[in-house]
């Protein structure tokens, strides 16, 4: 894969990444199109890439005197049209970074039928070949390849919970027998259930289509695929999140107790929708002891 080493100012440090190209060559199971991907209002400094066809991930590598091997996968919400890159991406992996986990932003495709020849699992590849990526790598960051996690946001969060959930079944047929479980999975405002009644219809919309089947409702309402092999899990949700209801993250949380999974569960009084860290409650904190509890820090 090919890299770009770069630096790029934040709100309080200077923060090195290298990216690469998430796939070498042609992208299994895609079709060949122009580049359709675009940033929404350029001048916003919380970029928004639309369209996404060109997936990428990005890393930033902790001082390795506080490095701990732990690495985070995250992938920014944006309905399935487009992902929060700065927002729920750049900055988040910067705070990672502080506590010594090695963060990886994933630029994953939207679903688009113009470059995937089924768009109902072209985001999920990605995140399935990006989680592969992470432990092939694991040698040169210097990762311990059992304590790679996955992290979505809203419409991220759906494909965080489908990579933790749905990893038996490889989407690229290369990666079949390949280790594909993320070890723990965090969870921020997700997008859970495709049910009509709580789900996000626009993320549900993107994926599947505004008319789809019973099967599929099914099968990407994530709460209800969760086996005795689920990772455990930390879910944050706003009680007055309007776009993406609570009763998400409730029934998931559901879903894990009953099969006896580890999870911690924090709901913030108020924030609504697509915060990032952004809250007057800092669930990041309570993030970073749920990391260290769990022996990752």
């Amino acid at each position: 894969m090919q890299s770009q080493k770069n630096v790029e100012a934040s709100p309080s440090t200077l923060s090195s990444f290298e990216e690469f190209a998430l796939y070498n060559g042609t992208i299994p199971g895609s079709i060949s199109t122009a580049n359709l991907e675009y940033v929404r209002e350029a001048a916003h400094p919380d970029a928004f890439i639309m369209n996404v066809t060109h997936p990428s991930i990005r890393a930033y590598i902790p001082n390795p005197q506080i490095a701990n091997g732990t690495s985070v996968i995250i992938l920014p919400g944006g309905g399935y049209a487009g992902v929060s890159i700065v927002k729920e991406g750049y900055q988040v992996a910067e705070r990672l970074r502080e506590l010594g986990v090695t963060a990886f932003v994933l630029k994953y495709r939207m679903p688009l039928a113009q470059s995937m020849q089924d768009k109902t699992t072209g985001p999920l590849q990605d995140a399935q070949q990006a989680i592969h990526w992470v432990r092939s790598q694991a040698p040169k960051w210097h990762l311990n390849p059992h304590k790679v996690g996955i992290m979505g946001f809203s419409a991220g969060g759906h494909l965080a919970a489908s990579a933790a959930i749905l990893y038996k079944q490889a989407i690229n047929p290369a990666l079949e027998g390949e280790n594909l479980r993320p070890d723990f999975q965090i969870l921020v405002y997700p997008v859970i259930s495709f049910e009509q009644e709580i789900t996000h219809l626009g993320s549900r919309d993107k994926l599947i289509g505004p008319q789809p089947n019973p099967q599929q409702v099914q099968h990407y309402s994530i709460e209800k695929q969760v086996s005795d092999s689920a990772p455990p899990a930390f879910i944050v949700h706003a009680g007055d999140d309007v776009a993406v209801p609570v009763e998400n993250s409730l029934s998931y949380y559901r879903a894990l107790h009953k099969r006896k999974i580890s999870t911690q569960m924090l709901i913030v009084p108020s924030g609504g929708h697509g915060f990032g860290l952004r809250n007057e409650y800092d669930w990041f904190a309570n993030l970073a002891e749920w990391l260290g509890n769990m022996g990752l820090l």
